[in-house]
């Protein structure tokens, strides 16, 4: 049992329970008048198991502990502790149950031991790569909380279940009885199975396997935001522009922005269906799923290898990103472009002591703390007509629904910049927004921090590329060249080359505004010709944990070499303010540092090494894979720094959540309890800008739980008192307010419709599809597009929650001589006439491609001999 945060001398005669088993409890009787809940309450006394009423009642459990001696009790309706000896209210550092505590959540008068036992890494395998990236990656308090408190969330059902794997190494990490190192052998083995580049005993890239691992995540954890559109095409507002133009080189400066993707994101799933081989032969099997994704990773390293040898100012982005657009034009329109992984806005106190869910009276097979919500009229989604006629409510269209995606990565490490570009012949100006996972910063070289602190050349536009000289395109002897002048550099002090480069250097040289002239003008669509033009980017939102990727490698064809500049960074104080925009909605720009990860070593081998800070005693320290040592400050400053971890300061924040706390000691009587979002708790907890309270990760539109989530809505929600519930609501707004849950009886009558409608589609599928395959030789075949064809697979397997909207054969059909025709190596299936009529009256959508077999004629001379032939044959 977990020591109490206001001392009482009767904690040590408490036995070990969890919130199971109060939660068990819960559901019986007072074991003297066997009166049932709620305010039952359990003694606490090691080995008894007495459970009885309270005070609204015949107060059983005052009684025991008055016999017995025993003192300290908890309610197993709002689990607050009593002791009746010391005659108050305890709290307990942690709430009830399995989970351990993330040991950061302390404040800086708390005394703490400065020898704090870490656990390290096994390396496996060079995998020291990896070893640096989870080190860094644990000491991030507001992930590595939201695994420890809400580590009822990792669920998945998509293979390999990363996120599971990642939850249970960091239980392991920061349990109260850790062990001195472990093997991360789960994690490892399951992110070589997505990602091939993993495999085998080679040294990697820390910063690779950082991106695949968070990007795993997202993908496991993400939870859907369905929005409406306005127009699905192209939003464009109108807005007033200055007449002076030119105050816009100095409102921005310029990044830039690497392309969007043009891979969508793949959001079906990879469980297979159970049916015979030879009635699902057009459906997709489960081993296609790891293919595709291993072909995705493969992708993304192809890109990441494009964008090492790009321009400096290039900005590495999220793969699974979307676009809509903003063009500035001298007519004042705005078109708008937006490249996004679809995420929406989303310590020192301890809060786990905050009452779990009160459990109410349900119904068989329901989570108890659930009840039935009453039956809600309204249009209902009608079921599969029996004649599979076209109807409008059964084939819905998607056209102006706009899936976006969240998660807990999204909600820590996603950023925005905005980026523009202005036509200096017509003035025309394309603004781009762009989400970001982390900054690849370019290290300038000499002659470009001398542009940069000039003030002689204070608006001196600083060539795409140029930073650093190492990413600009070269030949084999300028090449060599450059690579003797490196090698040069290294072995000269850094105070006879040249000054230090700073981290404001690196973030000033990937913000500085870009001239595209020469062989790098820009297309202007309004001129339709190449322009000169002028490129220049901002923060509009900074995450709460910002990371830094300093481009230190350079890969070439046949060669890679590595920058070695020593990078100076301030361990505390970073201040962002200069590259944020004008109109963000950021408060907070100032960062210190959690983690940072460093490579010695050259291009072709190395070692990686980690230095993190830890929250408990607020002491550096290098992790060497099993290694674990206390550094100085010194030490981590003079790190040749490759990738860093920095997290918003805000003092606010901090007593804010002291202000909170010191309102739980108080404890005022409540009638009324409010349940709230562990997950936006969390980020109370740990955010700098926690932003406003949102409860619709446990609740549906219309109020409810829904039916999905009524099994595990404890691991969801916590109740709060009412006097905290208004601080916070008043605080930070947002909501709904929840006092009761219930089941959603619409949801559950949808949910019902849409199973109804999965299973009769398939069956029907299989049964005419069994058909096809039987026939000898079919006279005609239709093509369908198998991009869409996945995405109803995915619906009628139970992947998606959503259908389809209608067929779409474009991107397999092309037309020649008026003839509508299958475009030669098009991503498309073979299906009979009657399941395309099926489809389609379902759906509709088109156009209709239909292949028909050539028919051989024989003359009937040439067939009477082969049968005259044959028949002698037999005779024979």
């Amino acid at each position: 049992m977990s020591a109490l945060r206001n001392h009482c001398p009767h904690l040590d005669s408490v036995g070990e329970i969890t919130k199971e088993d109060l939660i068990q409890k819960s559901h019986g009787t007072c074991q003297d008048c066997k009166v049932r809940g709620p305010n039952l309450w359990a003694c606490l006394e090691n080995r008894c198991s007495y459970v009885g009423c309270g005070e609204s009642q015949v107060d059983h459990s005052t009684i025991h502990s008055q016999e017995t001696k025993h003192y300290l009790t908890v309610n197993l309706t709002t689990l607050r502790v009593w002791c009746y000896a010391c005659s108050k209210e305890v709290f307990l550092d942690r709430k009830l149950g399995t989970q351990p505590s993330l040991p950061h959540v302390r404040q800086p008068h708390q005394a703490q031991e400065n020898n704090v036992q870490l656990t390290g890494l096994k390396n496996i395998g060079n995998t020291c790569y990896m070893n640096a990236a989870l080190q860094a990656l644990s000491n991030c308090p507001p992930l590595t909380q939201f695994f420890l408190d809400c580590g009822g969330l990792a669920r998945t059902d998509k293979k390999p279940a990363i996120c599971k794997s990642y939850l249970k190494l960091m239980t392991e990490l920061w349990h109260k009885s850790r062990p001195g190192s472990v093997v991360p052998t789960n994690l490892f083995q399951g992110i070589k199975t997505v990602n091939p580049t993993f495999r085998g005993y080679s040294q990697q890239d820390a910063q690779e396997f950082l991106r695949c691992l968070m990007d795993l995540l997202h993908e496991e954890l993400k939870e859907q935001v369905m929005e409406v559109e306005e127009d699905p095409q192209t939003i464009t507002t109108e807005e007033t522009m200055e007449e002076d133009k030119s105050q816009s080189d100095v409102d921005f400066q310029s990044c830039e922005s690497c392309s969007s993707s043009d891979k969508a994101e793949n959001e079906n799933g990879s469980k297979g269906f159970s049916e015979d081989n030879n009635e699902t032969t057009m459906l997709i099997q489960d081993d296609e799923n790891n293919s595709e994704m291993s072909k995705d990773w493969q992708k993304e390293k192809m890109c990441n290898k494009i964008n090492k040898v790009n321009s400096e100012g290039e900005l590495d982005k999220d793969r699974d990103s979307m676009s809509e657009t903003v063009d500035l034009n001298n007519q004042e329109t705005v078109k708008v472009q937006i490249h996004s992984r679809a995420s929406e806005y989303i310590t020192d106190v301890h809060l786990n002591d905050l009452s779990t869910p009160q459990i109410l009276p349900s119904n068989e097979g329901v989570n108890p703390r659930l009840s039935t919500s009453p039956p809600k009229s309204g249009n209902l989604w009608p079921g599969l007509t029996p004649t599979h006629k076209k109807v409008q409510s059964a084939s819905p269209k998607r056209k102006k629904q706009h899936k976006k995606y969240r998660s807990v990565i999204s909600d820590i490490f996603d950023g925005t910049i905005i980026s523009s570009v202005q036509c200096l012949t017509c003035d025309r100006v394309s603004v781009t927004l762009e989400t970001f996972q982390d900054l690849s910063l370019p290290i300038p070289g000499k002659e470009d921090l001398a542009k940069l602190h000039s003030s002689s050349h204070p608006t001196s536009i600083v060539k795409a590329g140029s930073c650093g000289e190492a990413y600009a395109p070269q030949g084999w002897i300028a090449f060599f060249m450059e690579y003797v002048k490196r090698f040069v550099v290294s072995c000269v002090p850094s105070w006879f080359w040249g000054p230090v480069v700073t981290l404001q250097d690196c973030l000033a040289a990937f913000f500085a505004r870009d001239e595209l002239k020469g062989d790098n003008m820009y297309s202007c669509e309004k001129c339709k010709k190449l322009r000169n033009g002028v490129k220049f980017c901002k923060v509009q939102k900074f995450p709460e944990i910002l990371c830094i990727h300093l481009k230190r490698f350079r890969h070439e064809l046949m060669f890679s070499t590595k920058i070695s500049t020593h990078v100076s960074f301030p361990l505390e104080g970073l201040d962002l303010q200069p590259f944020l925009a004008k109109d963000s909605p950021t408060q907070i720009v100032t960062y210190d540092l959690l983690s940072v990860i460093c490579h010695h070593g050259t291009a072709s081998s190395g070692h990686y090494i980690a230095y993190c800070r830890n929250n408990l005693n607020n002491l550096w320290y290098e992790f060497d894979d099993q290694s674990v040592t206390e550094v100085s400050e010194s030490t981590v400053q003079n790190a040749e720094a490759y990738v860093l971890f920095y997290r918003k300061s805000s003092e606010e924040a901090q007593k804010e959540r002291r202000r909170i706390s010191n309102l739980l000691n108080i404890m005022e009587p409540s009638l009324l309890q409010f349940y709230i979002s562990r997950q936006w708790l969390n980020k109370f907890k740990t955010f700098a800008e926690p932003g406003p309270i949102s409860n619709n990760d446990f609740l549906c539109i219309h109020g409810g739980v829904p039916p999905r989530k009524a099994n595990y809505i404890e691991d969801l929600v916590l109740m709060l008192p009412q006097n905290i519930w208004d601080n916070l609501y008043s605080r930070y707004g947002g909501g709904p307010a929840v006092n009761h849950l219930y089941i959603c009886h619409t949801c559950q009558i949808e949910a019902e419709k849409i199973e109804k409608r999965r299973k009769t589609e398939l069956e029907i599928f299989i049964r005419l599809n069994r058909a096809f395959q039987e026939e000898d030789s079919p006279a005609t075949f239709y093509c369908i597009s198998m991009q869409w064809f996945r995405e109803w697979e995915s619906f009628v397997k139970g992947k998606d929650g959503d259908p389809p909207g209608p067929i779409d054969n474009t991107k397999i059909a092309v037309t020649k001589c008026g003839n509508v025709m299958l475009r030669q190596g098009a991503d498309s299936g073979q299906i009979s006439e009657e399941t395309w009529n099926f489809l389609q009256s379902i759906y509709g959508g088109g156009p209709e491609v239909i292949l028909r077999p050539p028919v051989v004629h024989v003359d009937p001379d040439t067939l009477q001999a082969e049968e005259k032939i044959e028949v002698e044959t037999r005779s024979l």
